[in-house]
C-alpha cells in the first residue's frame, strides 16, 4: 500500500479492522523498508502485557479513517509481537517469522547474515502547531422595555365668564308694561384644566453587532524526534 507522508502520520492511533470489518485494535508503530515505504504496523490489541502484534501493510486499505487488513482478527492477534513503544528496526529473525506467519513471499528481500547490508534509515517526525479560531456563543444581548412614571408640571390658560351689569336709561315710554317681577338669566361658562394622555412613538432602538479583531497569545507544546546514531568503533568512517 503506497501512502503519502501525511497518510503515514495519520496511521498512528487509527483503528485496525480485519477483513470482515471487526475491530482488532489501533496502530501503535509504523515500520518502513529501505526505500522508505511503510511495510509493517504494530497493533495495540488491549490484551494484557506490553506487546503489540505485527501486521503487514501489503494489500491493506485506508477506509474512512480506519486501516483494514486482509486477515482475520485471530491471525493478527496471534502474529509475532514487539514491545510497546519500541523504536528498534525489525531484525532478520523477526521478519522471517512474520513472513512465515502471514505466508508472504518476498523473504528474499530480507537481508540474511553474510549478505551486503542495505541502507538503514528511520523517518523522523515532529509536531507542527496549527493555530486557528473557533467561533462559539459567549452571551446574548437583549432589548427589554420597562415603564417608569414621572411627574410633569406645566400650566395651561383657562377662561371663565364674569358678569358685568350695564344700565341704559329708557327715553321711549310709549308702551310701558305693568309693574311686576320679570327674571332675566345669563348662562355663565368657565374652563378648567383637563389632562389627556396619548401614546405616540418617539424613538426606535435596535441591537446590532460588529466584529472586533484582537490578538491573543497562544501557548502550546510540540514534540519533535531527534535521531541519534550508535555506530561501532570498527564501522566508523575516518577521514
Amino acid at each position: 500500500m503506497r501512502l503519502t507522508e501525511q497518510q503515514i502520520r495519520s496511521l498512528y492511533g487509527q483503528d485496525v479492522q480485519d477483513r470482515s470489518g471487526a475491530r482488532i485494535g489501533s496502530v501503535g508503530q509504523v515500520w518502513a523498508d529501505a526505500a522508505g515505504e511503510p511495510t509493517w504496523v504494530s497493533v495495540q490489541t488491549g490484551l494484557p502485557g506490553r506487546h503489540e502484534s505485527m501486521a503487514p501493510l501489503h494489500d491493506a486499505r485506508l477506509q474512512e479513517g480506519r486501516l483494514r487488513v486482509p486477515y482475520d482478527k485471530a491471525t493478527v492477534r496471534g502474529a509475532p509481537a514487539v514491545e510497546s513503544g519500541t523504536d528498534q528496526p525489525l531484525g532478520v529473525d523477526q521478519l522471517t517469522l512474520l513472513y512465515r506467519h502471514y505466508q508472504l513471499s518476498g523473504q528474499g528481500t530480507v537481508r540474511q547474515p553474510g549478505q551486503p547490508a542495505g541502507p538503514s534509515e528511520v523517518t523522523r517526525y515532529e509536531e507542527r502547531l496549527r493555530v486557528g479560531t473557533q467561533r462559539e456563543p459567549v452571551g446574548t444581548a437583549r432589548l427589554r422595555k420597562r415603564v417608569v412614571t414621572e411627574n410633569v408640571h406645566t400650566t395651561v390658560p383657562v377662561a371663565h365668564d364674569e358678569v358685568t351689569v350695564e344700565r341704559e336709561p329708557i327715553t321711549d315710554r310709549a308702551d310701558v308694561p305693568g309693574i311686576g317681577e320679570e327674571p332675566g338669566e345669563l348662562v355663565l361658562y368657565a374652563e378648567h384644566p383637563v389632562a389627556v394622555k396619548e401614546r405616540v412613538p418617539v424613538e426606535r432602538v435596535r441591537l446590532s453587532s460588529h466584529e472586533v479583531i484582537e490578538r491573543r497569545p497562544v501557548n502550546a507544546q510540540v514534540r519533535r524526534e531527534l535521531v541519534d546514531t550508535d555506530v561501532p568503533e570498527q564501522a566508523r568512517r575516518t577521514d
